[in-house]
């Protein structure tokens, strides 16, 4: 009796250290997950850009500083020309891409969104989000999520710009300029020279990549040149999401200091829903992805898709990110 107590023990000892051994185990699992995500936040640090805090007048400068004395915004919400002065923050070079995304949904075990309204729609947004280095497409919660999410993995303060902290980078620290590009003008089809995407870009991509978007096809965010702080695709490729809430009269009563937008939900657009400030556009061109034009929307994307709205998120320190 003694003997089979023995081998029944030595059985279970080896079953133990099979178990050990199984690269499925769910202590390997945890493990190997771990090792996944310290790559995936170092990468995430390793693509921001220290924005050196500062002074500058935000909005609609074209008729005081502009070459033309002209508006280059007929909309009054860009306006007044106001002080503001930032603290120093980092910004992703990028927007967040459909595999930086995806890769946030698997650790989080979140399901991706569940699309209705027939199968056009659903193709649609299945070719928009499935390639892997295009924008992608979010409404203002799961951009805040997103980044809320970074916030508590890397004990980093990451969180959704402030269009004041957009516009400070988008001009080159709160240079006069009204492009987000290279060299603060927009050239669409100029061959080498260009430096905005074109209508082209999108249908070679969507060719490239199989699907049956043509001009509508997002593209990869390093396609052109970044502006000169080294910040990629701020002039088009799908609106970026703030931390604001709109108000089109803010601009009159904005704080100095780092101003966040209003504290609570002020206005409403047709369908009676408060919105969230937009910044950036949805394809670029001559006139459009400007860096003093306001753009608002539903933060939850109630009656469309959001299939033009990306994130990026921005580090709200001075310290170095290592």
């Amino acid at each position: 009796m003694k003997l089979l107590n023995q081998k029944i023990m030595l059985s279970i000892v080896a079953l133990l250290s099979l178990s050990a051994c199984d690269n499925n185990s769910p202590a390997t699992g945890a493990k190997n997950n771990a090792a996944d995500l310290n790559k995936y936040i170092q990468q995430i640090k390793s693509e921001l850009v220290f924005v050196k805090g500062g002074e500058f007048l935000m909005g609609d400068y074209g008729e005081e500083y502009g070459p033309e004395h002209l508006p280059y915004d007929s909309q009054k919400d860009s306006k007044p020309l106001h002080k503001v002065e930032l603290s120093d923050f980092y910004i992703s070079k990028f927007k967040v891409n459909n595999k930086i995304y995806k890769s946030y949904l698997l650790f989080e075990r979140k399901k991706e969104r569940i699309i209705n309204g027939g199968a056009y729609n659903k193709k649609r947004w299945e070719e928009k989000n499935k390639t892997p280095e295009t924008p992608a497409h979010v409404d203002w919660e799961e951009a805040d999520g997103y980044c809320r999410w970074l916030a508590g993995v890397t004990k980093l303060p990451f969180s959704l710009p402030t269009e004041a902290q957009w516009e400070f980078a988008a001009r080159n620290r709160g240079e006069y300029v009204i492009a987000p590009t290279n060299d603060g003008t927009i050239r669409v089809n100029e061959g080498s020279k260009s430096n905005v995407a074109s209508e082209n870009d999108s249908k070679d991509y969507a060719k490239k990549m199989g699907t049956s978007l043509g001009t509508h096809s997002p593209i990869p965010g390093n396609l052109y040149p970044p502006n000169p702080l080294g910040i990629y695709d701020m002039a088009g490729n799908g609106f970026e999401w703030m931390k604001d809430w709109y108000d089109p009269d803010y601009y009159k009563s904005s704080p100095v200091k780092d101003p966040q937008g209003p504290g609570k939900p002020v206005f409403k657009d047709i369908d009676g829903n408060f919105t969230k400030v937009m910044r950036s556009q949805d394809y670029s061109g001559i006139g459009r992805g400007l860096t003093v034009v306001r753009q608002n929307f539903d933060p939850k994307s109630r009656d469309y898709l959001p299939t033009d709205k990306t994130v990026r998120c921005v580090v709200n320190s001075n310290k170095p990110i290592k």
